[in-house]
């Protein structure tokens, strides 16, 4: 019988969203995203101790200097992971830049050649990888370059408002990930309403760029993440790609329920959209009004740094021992 999530595959690229690459085979995604939570939670899994492992000792033979040796540890356990999960998707992976240069163009420009270098020693072409960057606007600007003079590809994250969208589509960058879910979460906890699916405020966020993307022809592809339950999934059906955790991978493997696509490019293009356009004064102006978007993009930056030091503390153990 055809499960739900093979009904969403005829529709939707389908990404893993996990560190956890295991548990990945099982739902034959074209590709899969990581961030620093899901690395940092895979990484304290036993089965995972040897990549650790490998990357520390890698580290100490770039470098005698112990804060040096930290950072080589972290990107190459990055790509550890990485390059593990290729050999189980056919498609690319996200590794995610560390949160805290989300301010700081050069130095993200600048580890995500260093990331990708480090893909390239171990046989893995960029054209298989995207680097994640949080959707600041220096984050923009820095995959813009990256893009553009580098050849390499970007997955824009950490994206909750509009003006993100808009940004990233003129950047030109690869790819965008709208967090539905976290969307949802500041909406109910500020309002405390409910919401239906069709209500789902992450939801319509996606939605309303998925629409703008394809009425103006923007290349940049719209992949939905952070999703709470499988209803948001439904009513994303269409979407260019989603990403979604194995929890919910299973749901929809398990379950037979046929689904329709909701988003249509051809419909899109029919719409009655504005067109806008950013420079930094306007993009900073309009993230200061949205206050969900200003005030979700701040946190995620926050816990995402914080996981980069949890990891960053369990490689030192290591390198000291």
């Amino acid at each position: 019988m055809t499960s739900t999530l093979d009904h969403l595959k005829k529709y939707t690229t389908v990404v893993a969203d996990t560190g956890d690459f295991e548990s990945i085979a099982n739902f034959k995604p074209q590709d899969a995203t990581t961030n620093p939570s899901l690395i940092l939670a895979a990484s304290q899994k036993p089965q995972y101790a040897k990549l650790i492992d490998d990357a520390v000792q890698w580290a100490k033979s770039k470098s005698t200097d112990s804060e040096e040796q930290l950072q080589w540890a972290l990107d190459k356990l990055l790509v550890n992971f990485g390059s593990e999960i290729l050999k189980i998707v056919p498609g690319r992976v996200s590794t995610e830049v560390d949160a805290r240069l989300s301010f700081d163009k050069d130095a993200t420009i600048a580890k995500a050649i260093r990331i990708i270098a480090l893909y390239k020693e171990v046989g893995v072409s960029k054209d298989r990888v995207l680097i994640k960057i949080a959707s600041t606007w220096e984050g923009i600007q820095a995959a813009k370059e990256l893009e553009a003079a580098h050849g390499i590809h970007c997955n824009l994250t950490l994206l909750f408002g509009f003006a993100q969208a808009v940004a990233c589509a003129e950047a030109k960058v690869t790819l965008i990930s709208p967090f539905v879910g976290r969307i949802l979460d500041w909406h109910k906890k500020s309002t405390g309403n409910s919401y239906t699916q069709t209500e789902d405020p992450g939801v319509i966020s996606v939605q309303r760029i998925y629409n703008y993307y394809k009425k103006y022809d923007y290349k940049t592809i719209v992949m939905g993440a952070s999703f709470r339950n499988t209803g948001e999934i439904e009513e994303l059906t269409g979407c260019d790609y989603l990403t979604i955790s194995p929890a919910l991978l299973d749901s929809l493997q398990k379950d037979t329920k046929v689904l329709e696509p909701r988003l249509d490019a051809a419909k899109a293009q029919a719409m009655d959209i504005p067109r806008l356009t950013y420079d930094e004064k306007a993009f900073r102006w309009d993230m200061n009004q949205d206050a969900m978007a200003t005030e979700k993009l701040s946190e995620g930056i926050r816990n995402f740094a914080a996981d980069n030091g949890k990891l960053e503390n369990a490689i030192k153990a290591k390198l000291s021992a």
